[in-house]
């Protein structure tokens, strides 16, 4: 062969494995799929990377009832997404869909943008020039060179290998000031089947379906005094604690119990019956449980149902999923393998061990896997739920107050509503041989809040060409409300414009002009903000020291509410219940010692409490003060004065509402000290 064959076959060689586009997006979610149509509407040049073999991440892959929070904040290319799916069925609902319409409905509107897709492609490796990233390479060993990047991958993995600040796990509470930040492991919440099953909407109830919480005195421990399996010892860390683990991964499994297109669920090859001894001792705590108790089992169409998670023991696989961030492709696939067993075998379980109660067999046995869903896949889901993965921690990181106080960004490229929602990070063995829940928490509301684009960015320092809508910088607990797939979409349009103008006036992403980007995605229709917010009391806008109720610390379950015309829109109460054991305590510094006047706030309402114990620490004592809560708060029908008190700076205020022996329901909103003069 002569020399210069041989450099033309090399030159083909090359060719062949490389390829050049104006954006280069890594993961093929929905997020990334919104990116890449909307940057190629723009005139750019895309290529879209999927490490699976499947495009459309959890919408495409089994989450068929989509969370939405408040649906007036969701608008641009995710409204006319789930629109374009319902008009493939012509289903009277936006948002629940099937895998298969929805997959249907991404093809068609990728094709239409001529976005390049490559599926069943890893991340190999990265090159960077400075602070630049100028192509990566998939473990086929093609190079895909860009001017533009977007990682918007589950699991952050090109934002990671370009060396862009990452964190995996929970901040603590110290850290940025969360109240809900850290470790915290739940008490146990006793109920019976009955009040379980009557809360529960998979049932029909219209109570909260108690995803959290550990409901009766469980044994973890077998005859040998051991841990059984899925629960771990105490870590022994003090609450709120940081730490390396992240909520649990399950699988969102598409159902029927149409016997026309029932598939029985499969018994797994790994079959272990073992690692369902803390199911069997929840089911024997609660006779008579339902199949509906113990997973949700929410409505799509067409007879198809998204069984989830709830409760102690359901689909969540806690625990098995903490080397899943960091991990490398044989660990992933490992935990991707094991998490398939897990939620296989259960449902074998339940259906044929002679352990469990013949009536819950046979509830089981009625549903199966739906025969036109997935059916390259043995009719399994296509995706693992990675609810969170790595975090970047980029120009600006969201955290608590940015989704109940501080919620306004002039920045704001998104919305975002959802109430703040972790499920199980581990069950632990407490002091007394039982099983607690630990991570999660009595769901959180959040107000509707405004994204700032800088928590898509990296710092500029580390990367000038990459942005980020899935890993986004964010806390723990902020990424709690953030991690719905409307707002990545929404983040993933932003991300496609932002891209697109980089490369058109050559700038770093930190750099372009967001009020030309805020604009673009009003011409699309996004929506950036709600007027109804406009007149809503602001607790950074009052004078004196205020403290939200979220601030404060909360004792037992208070349910959270918009009733009225709250501080930042939202409140709490005790629901009524559980007298005697639930408080409220704001702990108040003051910059100066002096005299301060303390105010409460709190709706008003005939079925309110008229005498609702408030006890005032200050430097010369305590004192109670009653408030009648069926009276509207005098000043501006929002607070109430409860006098004039002494307080220094070594000794802050302590002001709890309490609902002992009240005789209606307990309100708690802003606590506010204004100095006297």
């Amino acid at each position: 062969m002569s020399f210069y064959r041989l450099l033309l076959l090399l030159g083909l060689t090359s060719s062949l494995h490389s390829a050049e586009a104006d954006l280069v997006i890594y993961g093929g979610t929905p997020a990334g799929l919104s990116a890449g149509i909307v940057a190629a509407r723009e005139g750019a040049s895309v290529v879209v990377i999927e490490p699976t073999k499947w495009i459309g991440g959890m919408v495409t892959g089994g989450l068929c009832r989509t969370d939405v929070g408040k649906e007036e904040t969701i608008g641009g290319f995710p409204r006319a997404f789930f629109a374009e799916a319902a008009r493939q069925t012509m289903t009277p609902s936006l948002w629940y869909e099937a895998p298969s319409t929805n997959m249907a409905a991404f093809n068609g509107m990728l094709k239409r943008a001529g976005v390049k897709v490559v599926t069943a492609q890893t991340l190999k490796s990265v090159a960077k020039e400075g602070a630049r990233i100028t192509s990566l390479t998939t473990a086929d060993g093609t190079t895909y060179t860009g001017k533009a990047f977007i990682d918007a991958s589950y699991e952050g993995d090109l934002m990671a290998l370009a060396k862009v600040s990452y964190i995996v796990g929970r901040e603590s509470t110290a850290q940025y000031g969360e109240p809900l930040a850290g470790y915290h492991p739940m008490p146990i919440r006793p109920r019976t089947v009955e009040v379980m099953e009557n809360d529960c909407p998979s049932l029909g109830g219209k109570g909260p379906a108690y995803i959290h919480g550990t409901p009766s005195s469980i044994s973890g421990v077998d005859a040998q005094g051991r841990p059984i399996f899925g629960v771990f010892p105490d870590p022994k860390l003090a609450p709120g604690s940081a730490d390396t683990r992240t909520q649990s991964y399950n699988f969102r499994v598409c159902v029927t119990q149409r016997k026309d297109i029932l598939i029985p669920f499969p018994k797994p090859a790994n079959y272990d019956p073992a690692k369902y001894e803390l199911l069997l001792r929840l089911i024997q705590a609660f006779p008579g449980i339902r199949f509906g108790r113990l997973f949700h089992l929410g409505n799509v169409a067409a007879g198809k149902y998204d069984l989830n998670a709830q409760g102690l023991f359901s689909t969540d696989y806690p625990g098995a999923n903490f080397n899943y961030p960091d991990g490398d492709a044989a660990t992933r696939a490992r935990i991707w393998r094991d998490h398939t067993d897990f939620i296989q075998g259960m449902l074998w379980f339940l259906g044929h061990d002679e352990r469990v109660p013949q009536s819950l067999r046979d509830q089981t046995n009625s549903w199966g896997l739906c025969k036109d869903e997935f059916a390259d896949n043995n009719h399994w889901p296509y995706a693992l739920y990675v609810r969170e993965g790595r975090r970047m921690i980029g120009e600006y990181v969201m955290v608590q107050k940015d989704l109940q106080t501080d919620i306004f960004k002039d920045d704001s490229v998104g919305m975002g509503s959802f109430l703040i929602d972790c499920h199980i990070v581990q069950r632990i063995l407490a002091e007394d041989g039982t099983v607690r829940d630990e991570g999660s928490f009595q769901d959180t509301p959040a107000l509707p809040y405004q994204i700032p684009y800088r928590s898509l960015t990296p710092k500029r320092a580390e990367c000038e060409n990459l942005l980020v809508p899935v890993c986004l910088s964010a806390s723990h607990i902020a990424y709690c409300s953030l991690r719905m797939e409307p707002v990545y979409m929404a983040l993933g349009q932003a991300s496609g414009l932002a891209a697109v103008m980089s490369l058109k006036d050559a700038t770093p992403v930190q750099s372009i002009d967001v009020a030309a980007l805020r604009k673009k995605l009003l011409e699309q229709k996004a929506v950036l903000e709600l007027p109804s917010l406009a007149n809503m009391v602001r607790s950074a806008k009052l004078p004196g020291i205020v403290m939200s109720e979220q601030e404060a610390e909360q004792t037992g379950h208070w349910t959270g509410s918009s009733y009225g015309s709250p501080v930042d829109g939202a409140s709490i109460h005790d629901a009524n219940s559980e007298k005697g054991a639930k408080s409220i305590t704001y702990r108040l510094k003051v910059p100066a010692a002096g005299r301060y006047e303390v105010r409460v706030s709190y709706a008003s309402a005939p079925n309110r409490a008229s005498n609702v114990p408030v006890s005032i620490e200050h430097a010369e004592g305590t004192r109670t003060v009653i408030v009648d809560q069926r009276k509207a708060p005098p000043i501006d029908k929002l607070f109430i004065s409860l006098g004039a008190y002494t307080f220094t700076p070594e000794k802050p205020a302590v002001i709890i509402i309490s609902n002992k022996d009240t005789d209606g329901i307990v309100g708690a909103d802003a606590v506010q000290l204004i100095k006297e003069k």
